[in-house]
């Protein structure tokens, strides 16, 4: 398909890890198959650590190179995507309590509005306080203050 794009480094990954389980998964059996503290099985265990440490610095090595590396957040689509949550509502419950929080994100929904624009409509609170209530960054601090 033209112009299509496949995550083969993201699928690399996913195979490492599966094949890292595998090793674990031996060493584990020839941890286990040690008998009279003879461990004839101690070269195939350092044999699939070595292998499981190799292939895992590898991959993160090429994921962080051409998957990480360079990502740059898109902000305003990030606040859009805040603004438009409705777990906004949450820090507005303390302060008009649940039901009507409630309500207001039902109605937010159907309505395809923001938890502010109906909370504005309904005019619940003034619109700074509102806008202190509803501050995203707010809600990242532990111990958010109350209303004062």
């Amino acid at each position: 398909m033209p112009g299509k794009i496949n995550p083969v480094i993201c699928e690399s990954v996913l195979q490492v890890a599966a094949h890292v389980l595998g090793c674990d998964a031996t060493i584990a059996f020839c941890g286990q198959a040690g008998n009279f503290e003879l461990n004839v099985m101690m070269p195939i265990m350092a044999l699939r650590l070595l292998e499981a440490i190799e292939f895992s610095a590898n991959v993160v090595k090429i994921f962080t190179e051409k998957c990480v590396l360079g990502i740059e957040a898109n902000k305003q689509r990030c606040n859009e995507m805040v603004e438009q949550s409705l777990a906004m509502v949450t820090a507005l419950a303390p302060v008009i309590g649940y039901d009507t929080g409630a309500e207001i994100a039902k109605e937010a929904l159907n309505a395809g509005k923001t938890v502010r624009e109906v909370a504005q409509a309904r005019n619940i609170v003034p619109d700074d306080e509102l806008n202190a209530i509803l501050d995203p960054w707010r809600a990242t601090h532990p111990g958010m203050p109350e209303k004062e």
